[in-house]
């Protein structure tokens, strides 16, 4: 207690504020995962399943409001990003899988086997290990101080690797076995995940400088973080939603 007690003395106002919105996240999208699901049942039943490259889910109201869900998680997510370093924000994350664990074992009544309940009990550890020992974030002032962090050769040469795997999963993997292993669809999810973090940081300081007086919006550099996280988005939805509709079958 004496260490938690010392941490939050030493956290700063937008740190708190990172830490309050990231734990909301965490609820907003771990509970859309079980409504999203529901309503890829209900579609499924009735029309040409997401598993198997349908889009019959669009029609459905139920999907539409985990949808809707999902999107309010993510802004919380987002603005977190933009008051706390993305060392104390991304573990947080961890906390909607043990939402979505125990939602699914309460309301899609999918057992939660010991594994299954290990890893939750990791998630947890794990997280609050990295949040405990976060180190103070540096302050940025202007989107192109990340962007200039975001082009230096280790980075770059880390993104041309999850790249080039994304690629070899969507061509090779996926349409071989992505209706036997689910693991490729969360794979891809996983890596593009890895690559949005530093742009959806980037975006998230734009916008408060922005709002703070400091226009970020003049940089080509913001417009470039902006198409990064959108183009990340849209392909963790697809493969999510595949995901999804998998473990269902």
């Amino acid at each position: 207690m004496a260490a938690v007690r010392r941490w939050s003395e030493g956290m700063s106002s937008d740190n708190i504020k990172g830490l309050v919105l990231a734990i909301s996240s965490s609820l907003f999208i771990g509970a859309s995962f079980i409504v999203k699901k529901k309503g890829l049942k209900k579609a499924g039943a009735s029309g040409v399943r997401a598993g198997v490259g349908g889009y019959s889910y669009l029609l459905e109201p139920l999907w539409w409001i985990g949808m809707i869900t999902m999107v309010v998680g993510e802004i919380a997510n987002f603005a977190a990003y933009a008051f706390a370093p993305a060392i104390l924000v991304t573990p947080l994350g961890a906390l909607s899988i043990i939402i979505s664990a125990v939602l699914a074992h309460i309301i899609l009544r999918e057992k939660l086997h010991t594994f299954g309940i290990l890893g939750c009990a990791l998630c947890v550890v794990g997280s609050t290990t990295i949040v405990l020992h976060a180190p103070q974030e540096r302050q940025i002032e202007s989107v192109t101080e990340v962007w200039d962090l975001a082009t230096e050769p280790g980075f770059l040469f880390y993104t041309a690797l999850v790249l080039t795997a994304v690629f070899i999963l969507i061509f090779h993997f996926v349409p071989q076995y992505g209706q036997t292993h689910i693991m490729v669809y969360i794979g891809v999810c996983s890596l593009v995940g890895s690559i949005s973090v530093m742009s959806v940081k980037a975006l998230g300081i734009a916008l408060k400088l922005t709002f703070s007086g400091m226009n970020q919006l003049l940089y080509p550099q913001t417009w470039a973080f902006t198409l990064v996280v959108a183009s990340c988005v849209i392909t963790q939805m697809n493969f999510l939603n595949k995901a999804l509709q998998r473990k269902g079958d």
